[in-house]
């Protein structure tokens, strides 16, 4: 509403102050250089403490012409001052609507040549337009400060972050009102400001707050984040589009790694410090004479983690996942995937390591390859 009545204003005053500032300057133009009438309006001019915003010109009628014209409009600028405060103060976002009808005003882009303003108004809505960039940055500036300043809502299950709802929400919304404007500077550094402020945010979460993994509501705010802007698709934020893809990718293989070690953490535990002996430079064919890793501790170790009792813990983890991902961000199956990627992995340590410190043993893990894929089709295709 206060665009459109701006609009109004701005388009009632152009051919009202147009049509004044010639006639004076037809006018005075007329009267002379050398007449009487003219050297007094000179004189008047010389003498205002306060000249209007034209009063620095090279001909003496336009120099009248400026001050007579600051006194007609004498009311207009404050009036159009206290307007974009009401504007503020109306709408949050309210500022960008005034810029960009602003700046669209002033730099005659409103498509004919009539719309374009005169140099005495154009001055005016200049100095009017300073004021307004000076209001969006204190919006931008404040917006920012709200995000980091942001904490996590209490206990926070998971989901997206208020933060990252409300960056999409300002970028939909200055899209749609920067949409026909040709001045998009000030919108890209206030987009970067603000994506700035919102990984930021993402990155200092605690887990204090957080009833979930912490890596896990970073990967998927990090995520959402990403496909927005890819939806998007605006030039400034390309580099935080990478960011954010980056940003996800990592927390979700902390994610994994930190959720895996809990189906087989005690095989885990046992073979990290086979691992841990091995870089110390204890010889491979030694590591079983070592009294926590003999073979009879490697065995009672692989006893506690038969494959009836492995797909178990896989189906629980896999409940455990589903219930805190967010349904809307769909990243299950990729979560799964890249579960069941570095499950495999680890089985493959676990037997390499088997094979290199404990060959001729006969000792092996109680489920195959095979077993562990089959453990994973069936929780995908049950679930």
């Amino acid at each position: 509403v206060s665009k459109q009545v701006l609009e109004q204003v701005l388009r009632e005053l152009q051919p009202l102050c147009t049509s004044e500032q010639q006639f004076l300057q037809e006018f005075f133009f007329r009267l002379g250089h050398d007449s009487v009438e003219l050297q007094a309006l000179e004189v008047k001019v010389s003498t205002v403490s306060s000249p209007g915003p034209l009063s620095s010109l090279a001909h003496p009628w336009e120099e009248a012409t400026a001050q007579l014209l600051s006194e007609i409009f004498s009311c207009l600028e404050p009036e159009l001052r206290a307007f974009l405060g009401i504007c503020s103060k109306v709408h949050p976002l309210g500022c960008l609507q005034v810029l960009v009808t602003l700046s669209d005003s002033v730099f005659g882009t409103w498509g004919s040549p009539s719309a374009a303003p005169s140099s005495f108004l154009r001055t005016l809505l200049g100095n009017v337009l300073l004021l307004a960039k000076s209001n969006f940055n204190k919006c931008i500036g404040t917006m920012c400060k709200e995000i980091e300043e942001a904490k996590a809502p209490s206990r926070m299950r998971g989901g997206i972050l208020p933060c990252v709802s409300r960056f999409q929400e300002f970028v939909a919304f200055s899209e749609e009102v920067f949409r026909t404007s040709r001045r998009w500077g000030e919108l890209d550094k206030a987009q970067l400001r603000l994506a700035s402020s919102v990984f930021s945010s993402i990155k200092g979460l605690s887990s204090a707050n957080l009833r979930v993994n912490t890596d896990m509501v970073m990967m998927e705010n990090f995520h959402h984040i990403h496909n927005f802007l890819c939806q998007k698709n605006i030039p400034c934020l390309e580099g935080k589009k990478r960011e954010a893809k980056q940003r996800s990718r990592e927390h979700m293989e902390k994610f994994v790694t930190t959720y895996l070690g809990q189906p087989l953490e005690g095989l885990n535990h046992f073979f990290e410090g086979v691992k841990a002996r091995l870089a110390q430079g204890v010889k491979e064919e030694e590591v079983s004479f070592q009294l926590a890793y003999s073979k009879q501790e490697l065995r009672k170790v692989i006893e506690k983690y038969p494959g009836k009792e492995v797909k178990r813990a896989l189906e629980t983890l896999y409940r455990k996942i589903h219930k805190h991902l967010s349904p809307e961000e769909n990243l299950l199956p990729v979560v799964w995937q890249a579960m069941e990627q570095e499950f495999i992995r680890q089985y493959r340590e676990f037997e390499e390591l088997i094979q290199h410190c404990y060959a001729g043993s006969g000792i092996a893990l109680d489920f195959t390859m095979e077993d562990l894929l089959s453990y994973f089709n069936s929780i995908t295709v049950s679930n």
